[in-house]
């Protein structure tokens, strides 16, 4: 009776690691094309991985750095900006609550591609006033990522205060306690969950974006792995396959590393969370 379950499983597995194997024969195959990679590792060679690290007109570790650097941050702030938000939705009332709530909602259902020209011109008009956030500064792209992701942010840690009893705070503010302490001290350990898994989201999303990272940022040195990986397979500077499907693999191990440590809060933290509001 399971036989058929095992045999699904064996099956979606196959699927999910052919792809990995695939990109992984590409980075070792000598000739540097992905159609010389359909023979899965017949060649094997070392030589791209060579590549990234010496090659002065492609700074792949550069790269990498501004990627996680970047990404760190915008996780870092994400889950402070959705987590004061959404304690002021959750625990206060106040004139425009509801209709904030659904303004959120509201600007959501609009893709994000509306949105890469009015990003383009006001970053323009930034850099003449304060270049520090303005066109062309790794500060003014993680501002954009900051506003983008706040709203499905703030739901998700919303639903999860929702699910805290409100007599903690009341028995807090009877022992002196106040609105910081409350959400520092008891509110923020309780909800864990939910902010390592909005913190791993916005990790997520910041390294595998490529159209708002090549809109803001245009000084190579200071380009996303993303974009820069671009680069080496665009027309204009040679298509160079092996060395992309390398620093690919290289690029996604600190993701990798952190799914490994943060797993075991990412079905938790969206379960628990799923109440009414």
């Amino acid at each position: 009776m399971k036989l058929w379950r095992h045999l699904v499983g064996v099956l979606a597995s196959v699927m999910a690691l052919f792809p990995l194997l695939f990109v992984l024969a590409a980075s070792l195959d000598p000739s540097g094309t992905l159609t010389g990679s359909n023979d899965l590792f017949a060649a094997v060679t070392w030589d791209h991985y060579a590549t990234l690290f010496t090659d002065a007109l492609h700074p792949f570790p550069h790269w990498l750095v501004n990627s996680v650097v970047i990404g760190l941050i915008t996780a870092a702030g994400s889950v402070f900006l959705g987590a004061c938000a959404a304690y002021a939705f959750s625990r206060f009332r106040f004139t425009g609550r509801r209709a904030g709530l659904k303004a959120l909602v509201f600007v959501q259902l609009f893709p994000q591609v509306l949105a890469y020209v009015a990003i383009f011109l006001l970053l323009s008009g930034l850099k003449e006033i304060f270049p520090p956030l303005g066109l062309g500064s790794r500060l003014g792209l993680i501002m954009v990522y900051l506003g983008g992701a706040l709203g499905v942010n703030t739901y998700l840690i919303k639903g999860f205060f929702d699910s805290i009893p409100r007599d903690l705070d009341e028995s807090a503010q009877i022992d002196g306690a106040s609105h910081a302490q409350i959400f520092f001290h008891i509110l923020l350990p309780l909800v864990r969950p939910i902010l390592v898994v909005v913190a791993l989201f916005a990790f997520v999303a910041t390294m595998n974006d490529f159209v708002i990272a090549g809109l803001v940022l245009t000084d190579p040195d200071q380009q996303t792995l993303a974009v820069g990986l671009y680069q080496l397979v665009s027309y204009q500077l040679g298509q160079s396959w092996g060395v992309f499907a390398a620093g690919a693999l290289i690029g996604a191990l600190p993701v990798l590393v952190l799914f490994q440590f943060l797993q075991r809060y990412i079905v938790g933290g969206l379960a628990n969370g799923a109440v009414k509001a």
